[in-house]
């Protein structure tokens, strides 16, 4: 489980990434680097984490499903994953 802060940290950068995304288009079209260098490091995009939408993990997200890899081997080997069958995993 990740902690509460980190993932509050990742709600707060998604709100500055949505708040600043027009300003950084405007600018990125403008060429003005110095205009994007003055603007919240967190409201670039490249810096939010997917994470896991039940656990919190980080690491081995997988989009499709917008769970990590360790979720989704527990659910489908519970059976809570339609049309997925274990093979030999």
């Amino acid at each position: 489980m990740a902690k509460e802060s980190m993932k509050a940290r990742e709600v707060k950068r998604k709100k500055l990434i949505e708040k600043y995304a027009e300003k950084r288009a405007k600018l990125k079209a403008e060429g003005d680097s110095i205009g994007l260098q003055k603007l919240p490091k967190n409201s670039s995009p490249i810096r939010y984490h997917n994470r896991c939408k039940l656990t919190g993990r980080p690491k081995g997200y997988m989009r499709q499903f917008g769970i990590s890899r360790i979720t989704f081997r527990e659910m489908a080997s519970a059976g809570l994953i339609p049309g997925v069958k274990k093979a030999s995993w």
